[in-house]
C-alpha cells in the first residue's frame, strides 16, 4: 500500500485548510448545524452532483460557480434545511449565503460554494443563517476539522471522516481527507460538473495537480464508490461530492500517467471507498452490510443493472434483515433488472456457500444458507454466465427502525 490512513484524520489534515462550526438555530436539538471550510490559498475545485430534476438551490448555485471558477476558497454547509423545492427565493438565499461568507472572508462570492441538507420545501431562515455564517467565519481554526464533520449530520448516528497521506516521487508528503454525511435517502447517481437526508461529501487535499488529470481521477473514483451505494433506493435532491486541491504540499505538479498520478488515484479511491462504505454501515436502521457482486455479464451496463436492482429490492432487503435466505427474491430482481442473460447459465452464492448452479438450486440446506444470511456482513455473488463484465455495489438491509425513522422525520 503506497498510502497510510492517519489515526485522527479529518477535513483539515491537509495543509492550508481551516474550518469552523456552530449551532445557528436550524436544528431543534441544539447540535451544530452550520460549518465553513476555508482554504488559505485558492484551491482547484471539481464536483459531482445529483441528477435529480428537483435538484436543490445550493446545487444549482454551486454548479454554476464551478463551471465559471477554476479555483475557490470556501464551502458553507448547513444541515437542518435542504433549501430544495424553494423556487426563486431558494436560489436567492443560496446566493446570499455565498455573498455573506465572501464578505467576512475577504474573497469573491464566486470563490464560495454552498451545500445544504435537511427538510425539503422550507425556506431558509436567513437571519439565523447570516448570523451563523458571520460567527463561523470569525472562528476558523486548523483544530476544528472533526467538529465540522458533526455539523453536516442529519439522521447520521456517527461522524464520517478520514485522511490518508503518501509521498510523491520528489519526496513531498501529500494528504487527502474527507468528511461525509449520509444515512438515508441514499441512492446517488451523480454527474460530474466538468464544464457542464442526502449524501454530502467534501474532500480536501494539499496536492498540486493538473486540473484535467484531477477531473479524470475524480470522475473515475466517484463512479466506482459513491455511485455504487444504496441504502433505500431514493435519490436525494442535494447529493454533492466536492474536492478542493490547494497545492500547499509543494510537490511537482501531478500530470498524465505519471507514477504520482497513480498514487494519487489509489489514495483518493481509498478515501472515497471508506466514506461510501461508512454511509451504508450507518444506513438508517441498518443491521447488516451487504455487498452485491455481479460477474459474468455481457457488458458492464448489464452487470450494473443487475447489481442495482438487487441492491434496491425491498423484498431482498427485508429478507436479509430477517435472516431469511429467500434467494428467489434475488433471482427475481436480477430477472427484471434489464440485464441480458440466459437463466440456465446463472449461478449464485451467499458468501462462499453455493445456492444455485445453471439456474437451479443445488440442495444446500435452508439452515446453512440462513446461517450465512444472518451474518452482519453478507456477499451475494451472482454469475450471469453471459460474458466477462463485472460490477459490485454496497447496500444494507431494511429494518423496522428504518420505517420508524422516516415515518417520524418531520414530526
Amino acid at each position: 500500500m503506497i498510502f497510510k490512513f492517519l489515526k485522527e484524520g479529518n477535513i483539515c489534515s491537509p495543509s492550508g485548510f481551516l474550518s469552523s462550526s456552530l449551532h445557528c438555530g436550524l436544528k431543534k436539538s441544539g447540535k451544530a448545524d452550520l460549518c465553513v471550510l476555508f482554504s488559505e490559498t485558492p484551491a482547484l475545485v471539481v464536483g459531482a452532483f445529483t441528477s435529480n430534476k428537483f435538484c436543490a438551490a445550493p446545487v444549482e448555485v454551486t454548479k454554476k460557480i464551478i463551471e465559471r471558477s477554476s479555483r475557490v476558497r470556501a464551502i458553507v454547509v448547513n444541515s437542518g434545511n435542504a433549501n430544495a423545492c424553494t423556487g426563486k427565493d431558494g436560489i436567492k438565499n443560496a446566493v446570499s449565503m455565498t455573498e455573506i461568507a465572501a464578505k467576512h472572508l475577504g474573497v469573491s462570492p464566486w470563490e464560495v460554494l454552498v451545500c445544504s441538507t435537511g427538510r425539503i420545501g422550507v425556506q431558509m431562515p436567513m437571519d439565523k443563517i447570516s448570523n451563523g455564517i458571520s460567527k463561523a467565519c470569525s472562528g476558523l481554526s486548523k483544530e476544528k476539522g472533526s467538529d465540522a464533520a458533526g455539523a453536516i449530520m442529519t439522521t447520521d448516528l456517527v461522524k464520517k471522516e478520514c485522511a490518508v497521506s503518501f509521498r510523491t516521487s520528489d519526496g513531498k508528503r501529500i494528504t487527502i481527507a474527507s468528511m461525509t454525511k449520509g444515512s438515508g435517502m441514499i441512492a446517488p447517481k451523480m454527474k460530474t460538473a466538468h464544464p457542464h437526508a442526502t449524501m454530502l461529501s467534501f474532500i480536501t487535499t494539499d496536492a498540486k495537480i493538473d486540473k484535467a488529470r484531477l477531473w479524470e481521477i475524480f470522475d473515475s473514483c466517484v463512479s466506482r464508490t459513491f455511485n455504487m451505494i444504496s441504502v433505500d433506493g431514493d435519490m436525494s435532491t442535494n447529493d454533492s461530492v466536492i474536492l478542493l486541491a490547494n497545492g500547499d504540499a509543494g510537490n511537482k505538479t501531478i500530470k498524465g500517467k505519471s507514477p504520482d498520478a497513480g498514487k494519487f488515484s489509489e489514495a483518493l479511491y481509498a478515501v472515497m471507498t471508506k466514506m461510501a462504505k461508512n454511509i451504508v454501515l450507518d444506513g438508517e436502521g441498518a443491521t447488516k452490510f451487504i455487498t452485491i457482486e455481479v460477474s459474468g455479464a455481457k457488458t458492464y451496463s448489464d452487470a450494473e443493472l443487475c447489481a442495482r436492482a438487487i441492491s434496491n429490492s425491498m423484498l431482498c432487503k427485508t429478507a436479509w434483515f430477517g435472516g431469511d435466505p429467500n434467494w428467489g427474491r434475488v433471482l427475481a430482481a436480477a430477472g427484471y433488472s434489464g440485464a441480458q442473460f440466459d437463466q440456465s447459465n446463472v449461478s449464485m452464492k451467499y458468501n462462499d456457500v453455493p445456492v444455485i448452479t445453471k439456474g437451479l438450486p443445488i440442495g444446500t440446506s435452508e439452515e446453512k444458507l440462513a446461517k450465512e444470511v444472518s451474518k452482519k456482513e453478507l456477499v451475494v455473488r451472482i454469475n450471469l454466465g453471459a460474458g466477462s463484465a463485472k460490477c459490485a455495489m454496497w447496500t444494507c438491509d431494511l429494518s423496522y427502525e428504518y420505517v420508524k425513522i422516516n415515518a417520524d422525520y418531520r414530526t
